[in-house]
């Protein structure tokens, strides 16, 4: 086994250590989600903590490490020997982003369950990890059920897995650690919630402490078992330090006095639900413990309130995550005292809960993305007329509405998502088919169906069914499947002469705020002067793409073509990474263009490319004017898609809906 690096031999973290130590010393806080870009020693130190976990007493045998001073009676492998007992190291169990549902909760042997009658189980990671770790790195990554079915296990301590009316229940009581890139895509609020705590994670600015960083990890590198060595003093120590919090806990008193002040930061914030309250008080419980104390204090409900709401607090999908320090300070000084001082100089590590010193300590830096600027008025910005060449300054974005549902026809079999029709694990039931691997999904009535005509032949002449494995069919099933969202935006002179720019840039926003709730990734070409760049590659952080949208400069002519040509070199190198997430293109222009020889003709050529390779397409039109010449629906028909206007791309809006009932009477006509 391979030599982890030392926990206490991080350098900085001060916020990422201390919420794994807290959960460490009361697993009931809920686990904790860490955020941060690439780097920042996120894997690292859930890792190192695993060493620091104390010895787990387990049934010999057991495959779900049952405890032996109070084994569960319900534990598939009962019933148990009483008074066998092992101790072995606390697990650490990594869930890869590439997981089955059957890798994570265990699965089902139908062939046996249905010939034999047999409940042959074979656990899951849930199982593993029962009474020890479980690590999701990139959990922002995992498909959504995977997400609800870990976090609804971590919540009531237990994994049942049901499967054509036979079930399994057994224990599942872990510490839950996930870490994500936030450019890489965030996490749907409501699972957010389900983690108990959060924390913002960025490389030091400090460069003395970059220097120790590099220093230790070089030392560690050169030789892991000796650089343990010497830090084996201050492991012991904290391994110590979490036995005593644990232990200490159940003493903790929590007064009414910080009650009152977790409920009213709760309000203040506006969080949805009790969560909230429940975590912050476990936390502040843990808080306590961990400095050696057996009442709460003002400063553990402040410092509860740091790691528990940030990712709670009521936020737009675009906003950065964090939490408004002066007004907590204000909201705890209007909510009256805790049961004790505001601060505790005395105690361990002055009241702050953290671990021995290690080394140079700087300033934590912050991990938060600026939010995009606010709504402005785009007339304002646009002082001008004509297609110019000179470049303009950025204009707002108009508020962003709901828009009408945009998706790629046919049926795909992409990732797991909210727009497009797919064949999916988890849906519908649309049919059936014989197994290719693994059955996962039996569809009983057809497995009935093509067993029936065979059991005179098998010997059957009396009630009941012989079933053989050709028998056996899979349930076709039905749900959504997440696009790639590729945002083709005009940013000439034409666009931003007639004051229109702001209201595009709402739209934009407006579909970008689509993408992030059915789960798309979303790339974004924009095309102006002489020229199409790449502003965003294509990912799944549509925050990335609002942020890039908002610093947008407009001016000069209109090289559609090059728009076009762009993107289809964007779809096409993104199909060789992704096969199996489809495209949906959005061309937001007039349909004019200008620049270069033939402009007109080669994007008319640019754009049968995506025609003929059945790529799907919506123009957005944004001419407006008395007088139109109607240039975005020609360019969409050579797309070989649709177009809809600004205001047609409104989910409420009226002339949308004439269209969609005219067309729908065409085509039955």
């Amino acid at each position: 086994m391979s030599t982890p690096y030392p926990f206490t031999a991080i350098v900085g973290q001060d916020d990422l250590r201390l919420a794994l130590l807290l959960n460490a010393v009361s697993p009931a806080v809920g686990g904790v989600l860490v955020r941060g870009e690439k780097g920042t020693a996120k894997s690292t130190a859930v890792r190192a903590l695993a060493a620091l976990l104390p010895e787990v007493d387990v049934v010999p045998g057991c495959r779900f490490s049952c405890d032996p001073a109070a084994p569960d009676p319900t534990c598939p492998d009962a019933p148990h020997e009483p008074g066998a007992a092992t101790s072995r190291p606390a697990r650490m169990v990594e869930l890869p982003v590439g997981a089955s549902e059957d890798r994570l909760i265990g699965a089902l042997d139908i062939e046996r369950a249905l010939s034999e009658g047999v409940k042959a189980f074979e656990p899951g990671l849930l199982a593993t990890a029962n009474r020890g770790l479980l690590y999701v790195d990139e959990v922002n990554l995992l498909h959504d059920h995977l997400i609800d079915v870990l976090l609804d296990a971590a919540a009531m301590g237990a994994s049942y897995v049901e499967r054509e009316g036979v079930s399994v229940r057994h224990a599942a009581r872990f510490l839950l650690v996930g870490t994500m890139n936030p450019e890489e895509g965030e996490l749907r609020p409501q699972l957010l919630d389900r983690f108990g705590l959060t924390v913002e994670v960025a490389a030091s600015r400090e460069p003395d402490q970059r220097v120790e960083v590099v220093r230790r990890r070089l030392a560690y590198d050169d030789d892991p078992a000796a650089f343990a060595t010497r830090w084996a003093g201050e492991e012991a120590a904290v391994r110590a330090r979490i036995g005593a919090a644990r232990k200490l806990l159940p003493s903790v008193r929590l007064g009414d006095g910080a009650l009152r002040q977790i409920a009213a930061t709760c309000a203040a914030f506006e969080v949805d639900g009790m969560r909230a309250d429940i975590v912050m008080a476990r936390t502040a419980t843990a808080l306590a413990a961990w400095a050696g104390r057996t009442d709460v204090l003002a400063e553990d409900v402040r410092q509860a309130a740091l790691l528990a709401l940030p990712h709670r607090r009521r936020r737009n999908p675009f906003d950065a995550p964090g939490l408004d320090e002066d007004k907590l300070d204000e909201t705890l000084e209007e909510s009256g005292g805790g049961d004790g001082p505001d601060t505790d100089p005395d105690g361990p590590d002055g009241g702050g809960g953290q671990p021995p010193a290690e080394g140079p300590e700087g300033p934590q830096g912050g991990g938060d993305a600026g939010a995009p600027a606010e709504a402005g008025d785009a007339g304002e910005a646009e002082r001008s007329a004509g297609a110019g060449s000179g470049e303009r300054s950025p204009v707002g974005a108009a508020e962003p509405f709901r828009t009408k549902v945009l998706s790629v026809p046919g049926i795909g079999e992409g990732a797991a998502g909210r727009r497009s029709r797919a064949r999916t694990e988890h849906g519908r039931t649309t049919g059936a088919r014989r197994p290719g691997g693994p059955l996962t999904t039996l569809h009983l009535a057809a497995t009935v169906q093509a067993a029936a005509p065979h059991q005179r032949a098998r010997g059957r002449s009396g009630p009941g069914l012989v079933i053989r494995r050709d028998d056996l069919r899979q349930a076709v099933r039905e749900g959504h499947e997440s696009n790639l969202v590729l945002f083709v935006v005009d940013a000439s002179g034409s666009m931003a002469a007639r004051q229109r720019m702001g209201a595009v840039k709402g739209a934009v926003v407006s579909l970008l705020l689509d993408a992030y709730q059915r789960r798309d990734k979303v790339g974004l070409v924009t095309f102006r002067g002489s020229a199409a760049e790449v502003a965003l590659p294509p990912t799944s952080s549509v925050d990335a793409a609002a942020a890039r949208l908002e610093s947008l400069p407009t001016g000069g002519r209109t090289p559609l073509a090059a728009g076009l040509l762009k993107a289809h070199d964007v779809l096409r190198v993104e199909r060789l990474r992704d096969p199996a997430r489809r495209p949906l293109v959005v061309v937001v222009t007039d349909g004019r263009a200008t620049g270069g020889a033939e402009p007109v003709a080669l994007a008319s050529r640019a754009a049968r490319l995506f025609a003929a390779e059945g790529v799907a397409s919506v123009v957005v039109d944004c001419e407006s004017g008395p007088v139109r010449l109607g240039l975005a629906g020609r360019l969409a028909g050579e797309l070989g898609g649709s177009a809809v206007t600004l205001d047609e791309l409104r989910a409420d809006s009226i002339a949308g809906l004439v269209r969609d009932v005219q067309g729908t009477s065409r085509r039955a006509a």
